[in-house]
């Protein structure tokens, strides 16, 4: 495809998830934030938020340098501390939903327009409807406490689909009843979308197609990166995100090229969203072994490459 992609998306990558051992707010956050933003291939850093001013501001003027946006992860708070947005125990969700306002004033100070979060896991067909209230209920709570935290702009809520029976084991989850959350939201409160991972769609069991055209009306922003389905003894079995092409996993250039012609022939790219452009955001990460600076090679050329098949 000739068209440059830059005239459609704006291309990130999860800071969090490229470098290993910075999950849990520890390590070279900000030298290993640097290095990627001097990588002007990327447009969008997606970052987590820290419990160390230091950080925070160093992340700030690092963005302006580079004339980079941020993006705002609250996954990682939730999912590293067991909370859980639809948990049934009620002390329980207000920790989550405290969490992620914690998350989303941290977007705020850093510019970002999107804070991306998730659900806890789905507590089985007993309990499912009573969880999927909750978790409306808790999106509400969250998109509101944004409106009311606005200056310059108002922040989406953003819930990314997890799986629902392999590794996160999410309430939300599949397309279907994703569709039924963001639809219930949305009758309060516009500033509210969904994340879809293509990382995720091979544990969910869904097409490209059938889930984006499930979701267009609610999405606002794309992961892209890889997963291992069948063999439970691979050290990136589940939601590990290895790269693209891993021996064993499900994701590679012509996966990337396909989910790409869904996100064009669904009309992702001329959506509306909150952000400047369409974001496609890569998530992958390093097995024991592999350095940051190879993993973020080989994304650059699958991408590429399968941008050149379309």
């Amino acid at each position: 495809m000739e068209e440059s992609w830059r005239n459609q998306m704006d291309l990130g990558i999860v800071h969090f998830m490229a470098v290993s051992g910075i999950i849990k707010d520890e390590g070279p956050i900000l030298e290993s934030a640097t290095k990627l933003a001097e990588d002007d291939f990327f447009n969008v850093l997606e970052v987590r938020r820290s419990e160390k001013p230091e950080v925070m501001e160093g992340l700030k003027r690092l963005a302006d340098q580079a004339h980079i946006k941020l993006g705002m992860g609250g996954q990682p708070g939730l999912l590293i501390n067991k909370l859980s947005l639809n948990d049934l125990d009620e002390s329980g969700r207000q920790a989550a939903i405290e969490e992620s306002k914690q998350s989303i004033d941290a977007a705020y100070f850093l510019g970002a327009r999107i804070c991306a979060l998730l659900s806890g896991p789905d507590p089985g067909e007993a309990d499912r409807d009573k969880a999927l209230d909750l978790m409306v209920d808790s999106c509400n709570q969250l998109c509101q406490y944004a409106k009311d935290q606005a200056k310059d702009y108002v922040c989406y809520v953003s819930i990314e689909q997890f799986d629902h029976n392999v590794d996160k084991k999410c309430l939300i989850g599949p397309s279907p009843i994703t569709a039924q959350m963001a639809e219930r939201v949305k009758q309060n409160h516009d500033n509210f979308g969904v994340t879809v991972d293509l990382s995720h769609l091979p544990l969910l069991g869904e097409t490209h197609y059938d889930c984006l055209t499930t979701l267009l009306p609610h999405l606002i922003h794309v992961h892209v990166g890889n997963c291992v389905k069948e063999n439970t003894a691979h050290e990136a079995y589940g939601d590990k995100h290895p790269r693209f092409g891993a021996p064993g996993s499900e994701n590679d250039v012509e996966e990337l090229r396909a989910f790409l012609e869904s996100l064009i022939y669904v009309g992702y790219f001329q959506a509306d969203v909150p952000t400047e452009k369409p974001i496609v955001t890569f998530e992958v990460a390093p097995m024991k072994g592999e350095t940051t600076e190879l993993l973020v090679a080989n994304t650059k050329r699958v991408f590429r490459e399968a941008w050149a098949r379309l």
